[in-house]
């Protein structure tokens, strides 16, 4: 049996990102369940705002043609979103934005996208853990055709929610995504 392979990010820019560190926290528990997972950063695909005019002059950005084939190459997304004044972070709709954009004569736009699954979570400084921006990100998903399994997990006060190592303190929380992980691999 052919192992489903994930793509797994956050959807911040920043460094020390709480989203990235739940990601990375998500991808082990993947592949603990039977996953071939790629973690990547946003940061490492620097890409312009989307802007018609700019493709069309220049074409696609070369940052944006390599996100692009990373999620090509996958099955199934993990998805780690920021919530930033209670939706998705600028960062993470950009992305898929330009992902989202036809390279080839007769590709149809968001060919890449439709029809994988994704588990989607959120960390926040805040009480809520990100679960306004999840609403957000849900509708986003599924208009663009990707499945979004039912489960999905908040990381509240997550300033405080992570160890010197990247590993969440609450053990009951950890349990929860690797339920959510077994649960996205087998959709897969």
């Amino acid at each position: 049996m052919k192992r489903p392979k994930i793509l797994a990010f956050g959807g911040s820019l920043r460094a020390a990102s709480f989203n990235q560190k739940l990601a990375t926290i998500a991808a082990d528990h993947a592949r603990v369940a039977g996953a071939d997972v790629t973690l990547i950063s946003l940061r490492d695909f620097p890409l312009p705002l989307f802007d018609e005019d700019l493709e069309a002059a220049h074409g696609m950005p070369v940052e944006a043609v390599r996100l692009k084939a990373c999620f090509a190459d996958h099955d199934g997304l993990i998805i780690a979103s920021p919530e930033y004044n209670s939706t998705i972070s600028a960062a993470l709709k950009n992305a898929i934005d330009w992902v989202s954009r036809a390279t080839e004569p007769n590709e149809p736009p968001l060919s890449v996208l439709k029809g994988k699954n994704a588990a989607i979570m959120a960390a926040s400084p805040g009480s809520y853990g990100g679960s306004r921006g999840l609403i957000q990100l849900r509708l986003f998903l599924v208009n663009i055709g990707i499945s979004v399994l039912p489960e999905q997990v908040t990381v509240a006060k997550a300033h405080e929610a992570f160890d010197a190592g990247g590993g969440l303190l609450d053990a009951s929380l950890d349990q929860k995504i690797a339920e959510v992980m077994q649960d996205l691999v087998k959709s897969l």
